[in-house]
């Protein structure tokens, strides 16, 4: 869970440095220090647990973290796509940061299409209002790396500066 913690927070400041609107990148920027710290925390805190054995406070302490963690994950994800929306400047020629770019420019590829669909194909009330109940939720960042199989996410893994790993190397 830490490590995966720093897969996010590497994805968000990267997404954070290409950003074209500055509130969205700084909005970024907030969430991916909040989720290096929580991030940081539960590592000690694990490591805590590991020499002092199972007691009932020590397991509620490392279960409350794993939640913030994971809503700071949400969050730093709602973040992302706010700058996805708002633009992303071209990335250099880093492998990485283009991995990154290439999953949001799909993510943001698949809303536009879900959009367009629900735009041409909605039903419409006796205002000619669009009738959101029913309709099929649009899609998430969260959403593309669930509905990926396990053997063939492409997404978000783990950083390893030796052997010139990315960003991209390991599946959450």
């Amino acid at each position: 869970m830490v490590s995966d913690g720093q897969v996010i927070v590497k994805f968000g400041n990267i997404l954070a440095k290409h950003c074209l609107d500055q509130r969205c990148s700084m909005e970024l920027l907030r969430a991916t220090e909040h989720t290096q710290s929580i991030s940081s925390q539960l590592g000690i805190v694990a490591r805590v647990k590991a020499v002092t054995g199972e007691s009932r406070v020590s397991s509620e302490l490392l279960l409350s973290n794993v939640q913030n963690l994971l809503q700071a994950v949400q969050h730093v994800l709602r973040a992302a796509e706010a700058a996805c929306v708002k633009g992303l400047r071209q990335p250099p020629a880093d492998p990485e940061e283009e991995e990154v770019a290439a999953f949001c420019q799909q993510w943001r590829k698949n809303l536009t299409q879900h959009r367009a669909k629900e735009a041409l194909n909605s039903t419409r009330d006796e205002l000619g209002l669009r009738i959101t109940r029913g309709a099929k939720a649009e899609p998430t960042l969260m959403s593309l790396v669930q509905e990926q199989p396990p053997r063939s996410r492409n997404i978000l893994k783990h950083p390893n500066p030796r052997k010139g790993h990315t960003v991209m190397d390991r599946h959450l």
